[in-house]
């Protein structure tokens, strides 16, 4: 089944026809989650295509900061040569938690059993003339 499941389901990891098209491309480096970022080729403004293979999941909000800058062609060389360290009160980045048990629920949400504070009373209701 891998060869049949990596040829048609893109959303659990890169297809057979991705690996296809990487051929004769630079692979420039990888970050701290396992994604792999290739280069090669010029794109239609002469600049070079950059991609992209994520471990895992393929989700966006998973390629790293740094990453994404040398993504979109807003620095030049690889983040570890282009940018200064990180510094020790940075946080590393999060990957985006919709649908997981993890995501922001705001007070009163179902998941958070519903309750919603109490009126305060500066409410007026808008009635139709």
């Amino acid at each position: 089944m891998g060869l049949l499941k990596s040829t048609f389901t893109w959303w659990e990891g890169s297809t057979f026809g991705t690996w296809m098209g990487l051929r004769g491309k630079r692979k420039t480096g990888e970050d701290a989650l396992g994604n792999v970022y290739y280069e090669g080729g010029k794109d239609v403004n002469g600049l070079p295509r950059r991609w992209v293979i994520y471990k895992g999941a393929n989700d966006a909000s998973r390629v790293p900061p740094e990453w994404f800058s040398w993504l979109h062609h807003q620095i030049d060389d690889v983040p570890d040569r282009a940018l200064p360290q990180v510094r020790r009160w940075e946080k590393p980045a999060t990957p985006n938690m919709t649908g997981t048990a993890l995501a922001y629920r705001p007070p009163g949400a179902l998941e958070k059993g519903g309750r919603r504070a109490a009126a305060t009373g500066d409410y007026e209701a808008w009635v139709p003339e």
